[in-house]
């Protein structure tokens, strides 16, 4: 086929979209189908509406091809666990006596069984909950949700797509069971997962589907020559069933490197790579292997995990030079566009001129059919787009809004001492230990407690002018009082205010920050029900005024112990922020540390001794390939330095990471140079302190004993277990006993109990050890 012809056929189309309704329907529903407000059909109705909306919106657009089975209740990767059969045994009663019910309990847990481990979806702030295999695992086909979406949107007369996600990747993401040997390989049971995906591939062939969408993003990771074979050896297996769809394996994030040649020769009929400048490798090894001829190509070239406008003269370039390298080429965004908000016209609080500058999910959806219209019937036909995005994009090149002077002459002053404490450790721990005179075990909070229903009227009170400044400040000034009450009441060691004033921990302080734009409906889920609006670093970074002191000081005011301060970490706050692309992330990195790093000595100087600074980005923001991430953590870990180094020996600075693989950055952490670290080690039952041990790290953690996650409370005794579990690695004199993450999301009475659970345990553990 010529490129012409190829080009003739070009098509739009998504690999997923947003889930939760242009007002956050879908979280409400959820939540008050737990709360028992909401029954299961209304939920299903709502659900089913969402979906019928998303199609709607994309075929009204002009997408050609939409996507299905990309909605989810909670976690698509959860969905694929049902798909395949794969429940774990303590929550079978619960999904044989009521599927939803069930697969709420392995999300969520409840009071007699534990949840899934939940974790990051590769560098994302999204969270999936993690599928727990063993050698004993029985899978087995059911495609009822799959199968369902797929005819909904058939029935609205749509040229629809299911996504799921590749039995390859499925099996690299999972975990052994509890009980199963640590070193037990997932993937070794390939070969009977396979013809699961077979049956279901068969069911959606005999509701409809042309194609089926098999997601392997685990594939653009360094994969041994053994992981390489098994994906050779699967889709040689599905590519070789005559029931089945045609099949479209999609990768994302990044560069396939070895994997490419692997999928480019199996026998399917079409692969989706990504195209955009984290993964620009793919466009010269797509010429290497000699391209996809006779096959289809869908061409990630939209970037759909930031939200500036696509320079879409480029990207009609990229495609040119496709359209000789396959069968057909279509357009789509690089990874589904989860990852995104929905629609830069809802925002009213940007600048105009800057709003020009950014693509949500609806915007990056009119990108992708311009390209394909451009593409299929020349670029004369899409002329006016083309004038108008050269113009946003020349008027974002051209803006004073993105550079500052006085900040890039601050960072380019910076010298090495400026990132290392003035004392080593052991000389600041003892130092610190005179100070704070602190317990064996000392226990403590990560920051945050309950959000409830009173404090975001407050805030919302505040905004809409029904309460003045002064009211909503005494509003917030009765909260920290019942929080630092409660924490002296029940024998907590170190306390914090609570964080009753923040919405959330980096739209917080981007607020208050130059250079950070804030949204109002930017939301984008992390997980489960859990959305987020990141801010958008626009321009270069300053910190106006004191941020935090004013709360800090007053929590402090109310008690004698002492109470830490808390902010948000660089890496963290570029990390669950849309960043910018016109300079490196180190640049930025060192901006937002400069501004942190004002608020840390103003901390001190206003009298806090403890102050923590979280990072539980640091191990997200890990690039996919390895020869990536030796620059990355030299100025990640460089960034942490340059916020806390200023401080006196006997200030302790404390830092916080949460739901990710740490055993891949412990060496970064040591490197952090903090004085403790607190990690989230419930779910893994206590992995961490394990990995700790192992590398020797030097200093004081607190590996988590209560998941946040779960609406379950931990008992005394079950805490007591999971810190003497920790002592195992971490001798009594470093270890910090302490939840696994913030508060906010719970409420006030598992909260109390599950924290008076936790200092009962952390005494009772006390008084097993020896007397020194």
């Amino acid at each position: 086929m010529t490129p012409k012809s190829a080009a003739a056929q070009a098509r739009a189309t998504v690999y997923g979209y947003p889930r939760q309704g242009r007002n956050r329907e879908l979280k409400k529903a959820v939540e008050g189908y737990w709360k028992g407000r909401v029954t299961a059909g209304a939920l299903r109705a709502t659900a089913a509406e969402l979906r019928r909306s998303n199609w709607r919106q994309l075929d009204d657009a002009g997408v050609h091809e939409v996507p299905t089975g990309d909605f989810s209740y909670y976690d698509h990767v959860l969905d694929t666990t049902v798909m395949v059969g794969a429940i774990p045994e303590r929550h079978r009663a619960a999904v044989t006596a009521d599927p939803l019910d069930g697969y709420f309990a392995m999300a969520r847990g409840t009071q007699e069984v534990a949840p899934l481990e939940m974790t990051k979806w590769f560098d994302t702030n999204y969270h999936y909950l993690v599928p727990e295999l063993g050698p004993g695992t029985v899978f087995t086909a059911d495609s009822g949700k799959q199968v369902a979406e797929l005819k909904e949107a058939l029935a609205q007369r749509l040229t629809a797509r299911p996504v799921l996600v590749g039995p390859v990747t499925y099996l690299l993401l999972a975990k052994p069971a509890p009980g199963v040997a640590a070193d037990f390989e997932p993937l070794t049971l390939l070969d009977r997962l396979l013809p699961v995906y077979a049956e279901v591939l068969a069911d959606l062939r005999a509701a409809g589907a042309e194609w089926v969408q098999l997601d392997e993003p685990a594939l653009v990771q360094d994969r041994t020559p053994a992981e390489l074979n098994a994906a050779e050896r699967a889709y040689r297996a599905l590519g070789a069933l005559t029931d089945r769809p045609k099949v479209l394996i999609a990768s994302y994030f990044d560069r396939l490197g070895d994997a490419l040649p692997v999928l480019a020769k199996a026998p399917v009929e079409g692969l989706a790579l990504d195209f955009t400048e984290t993964a620009a490798a793919n466009l010269d090894a797509l010429a290497t292997v000699g391209g996809l001829p006779g096959k289809r190509l869908v061409a990630g070239v939209v970037n759909g995990r930031n939200i500036w406008i696509n320079d879409l003269q480029k990207s009609l370039s990229t495609l040119g030079t496709l359209l000789g390298l396959a069968g057909r080429v279509d357009v789509a965004a690089s990874c589904s566009l989860l990852h995104v908000p929905l629609d830069t016209n809802t925002e009213r609080d940007i600048d105009p001129q800057i709003l020009r500058w950014l693509a949500f999910s609806k915007q990056k959806t009119a990108e992708i059919v311009t390209l394909a219209k451009g593409l299929a019937q020349g670029t004369h036909t899409v002329s006016g787009e083309l004038a108008a995005n050269r113009a946003d994009l020349a008027s974002r090149a051209g803006s004073p809004i993105t550079r500052d002077r006085a900040v890039r002459a601050r960072t380019e002053a910076v010298t090495d001492a400026d990132a290392h404490r003035s004392q080593a450790y052991a000389e600041r721990s003892a130092a610190q230990r005179a100070h704070l005179r602190l317990p064996l075990l000392p226990t403590t909070t990560i920051g945050s407690f309950p959000q409830t229903g009173e404090l975001r009227a407050a805030r919302a009170d505040l905004r809409a002018g029904r309460i003045d400044t002064a009211g909503y400040e005494e509003r917030i000034e009765a909260e920290i009082q019942e929080v630092i009450s409660f924490q002296e009441k029940t024998g907590i060691d170190v306390l914090v205010h609570g964080e009753p004033e923040r919405n959330d921990m980096v739209q917080y302080f981007a607020e208050q920050l130059t250079g950070y734009l804030a949204t109002q409906h930017g939301w984008v889920q992390s997980y489960g029900t859990r959305y987020v609006r990141p801010p958008i670093l626009a321009g270069d970074i300053s910190r106006p005024g004191p941020m935090t002191v004013r709360w800090t000081t007053y929590a402090q005011s109310l008690t004698d112990r002492p109470v830490k301060g808390m902010l948000t970490g660089p890496v963290t706050m570029l990390a669950w922020s849309f960043v910018r692309d016109d300079q490196p992330l180190g640049d930025t990195a060192r901006q937002v540390a400069l501004a942190l790093r004002d608020e840390v000595n103003d901390l001190e100087a206003a009298g806090t001794s403890v102050i923590q600074v979280d990072e539980p980005a640091l191990r997200e923001a890990l690039p996919l390939r390895a020869a990536d991430r030796a620059g990355y953590l030299v100025w990640a870990t460089e960034a942490f330095r340059l916020t806390t180094a200023g401080v006196r020996p006997d200030t302790q600075i404390h830092t916080h990471m949460c739901y990710a693989e740490f055993g891949d950055i412990v060496r970064a952490i040591d490197d952090l140079d903090a004085d403790v670290v607190s990690l989230e080690a419930a779910r893994s039952h206590m992995q961490v302190a394990r990995e700790l041990a192992a590398h020797g790290y030097p200093r004081e953690a607190g590996p988590g004993v209560y998941d946040i996650h779960s609406p379950r409370v931990p008992g005394a005794g079950e805490t007591a277990g999971l810190l003497r579990t920790g002592l195992e690695a971490i001798p009594a004199e470093r270890l910090w006993v302490n939840p696994d993450c913030g508060l906010k999301t719970r409420a006030w009475p598992e909260t109390r109990a599950s924290l008076e659970n936790l200092v009962a345990a952390a005494r009772t553990v006390r008084g097993e050890l020896p007397v020194s």
